[in-house]
């Protein structure tokens, strides 16, 4: 095998280590490590929960628990070197120290703390350095990361479950269940990769979820609960609905209004609610606003469940970047829109989307959709 060929291999072992680090290294970038000499691995590891060890150092620790010595060695990382100090400390500085002899990564970090900066440290110390193999799987790998690092936003992903006739309720507004049970927890692993969960107080009037994670990972590796987001004009959610009453160390919701309630806010606090207030000029929620601010507390990936009337609001505001759609095959006649949209008098006007990837999960179907910008 050529030398190419052989990096690319070890590159696709780093990412599926990165991929371990999928409910668990936020808001950190998921990042995956594989230390190899002469076709043997030495060690490997995966970004940890944030303040533990990162990618690199855990591959070290690891090869040192086995015995190995890693000079001399390659590193097959997902992501250039950290070189700056955050939670932990660079981890240029620990591969330098380590004695490592070349270092492959995937992409460059978005992050304009390190941006180069890491291969540059690497490089200073002798150590050769290789960079953009299998690119496109890292950075879809860590897509909110990279989002919020050159766009100052997370990346937004909207969640919808609709027959095949596009109908997302009846008209009674029941819609438990349009979809099956295979596709209802493949939601949970989408849930359960984002920093925070979107809804609407439309939602928590109708179907009143819980809005949390259930049946990912297991006893020793519990998935990540993500933050909860309400969004909620007049700060009217009651207080015996569940997505306050499950509030908890690791299920935090922050309810976003418009009109600034100073006796319902601080009922919510008492509650152990959050609240924030971002008006637009039409009295609602500004939406681009808290998009940018949900960027600003750390939030890479954005998950949206909510109802047609929110979901219309998101993406005429442009905060849309992704549709997750899961198609029943069942047809139910006259029902409840899954989205709110305007009517247009010419094609032109449509939004357009490209379709990223299309499964079959269990009986639905599966539909991943970007926005073409």
């Amino acid at each position: 095998m050529t030398l190419a060929t052989i990096d690319e291999q070890w590159m696709r072992l780093a990412l599926q280590r990165a991929r371990d680090a999928l409910y668990r290294s936020d808001p950190n970038p998921r990042v995956g490590c594989v230390i190899v000499r002469d076709g043997l691995i030495l060690g490997e590891g995966a970004t940890q929960v944030p303040g533990g060890p990162h990618a690199e150092i855990g591959a070290v620790q690891n090869a040192q628990e086995r015995g190995f010595d890693v000079r001399g060695a390659t590193a097959y990382v997902t992501l250039e070197p950290c070189s700056h100090v955050g939670r932990t400390p660079p981890c240029a500085d620990a591969l330098v120290a380590s004695g490592i002899a070349r270092v492959v990564a995937a992409m460059e970090d978005p992050n304009p703390l390190v941006a180069g900066r890491g291969f540059a440290r690497l490089q200073a110390a002798g150590i050769a350095t290789k960079c953009g193999l299998l690119v496109d799987e890292a950075r879809e790998l860590n897509i909110g990361f990279v989002s919020r690092m050159t766009r100052g936003r997370p990346w937004v992903r909207m969640k919808l479950a609709a027959s095949l006739d596009g109908q997302s309720a009846l008209t009674n507004g029941k819609s438990q269940w349009i979809t099956g049970e295979a596709a209802r927890q493949d939601g949970h692993a989408w849930r359960a990769r984002a920093s925070a969960l979107l809804t609407g107080i439309g939602t928590v009037r109708l179907d009143d979820p819980r809005l949390d994670v259930r049946g990912i990972g297991d006893i020793d590796h519990p998935a990540r609960q993500p933050w909860r987001v309400l969004v909620d004009s007049r700060f009217e959610v009651p207080l015996d609905a569940r997505i306050v009453r499950n509030i908890a160390e690791d299920r935090r919701l922050l309810v976003v209004g418009a009109v600034d309630d100073g006796r319902r806010r601080e009922t919510l606090a008492d509650a152990g609610c959050e609240t924030l207030v971002l008006a637009n000029d039409t009295g609602k929620v500004d939406l681009v606003a808290l998009i940018a601010e949900l960027g600003r507390r750390e939030v890479n990936e954005l998950h949206v469940e909510a109802g047609s009337k929110l979901n219309g609001s998101l993406l005429r505001a442009g905060c849309v970047d992704e549709l997750l759609l899961y198609v029943a095959p069942t047809l139910l006649g006259p029902g409840m829109p899954m989205i709110e949209l305007p009517a247009i008098d010419d094609l032109s006007g449509r939004l357009g989307l490209t379709y990223y990837d299309v499964c079959r999960i269990g009986d639905d179907l599966r539909i991943r959709a970007r926005f073409v910008r």
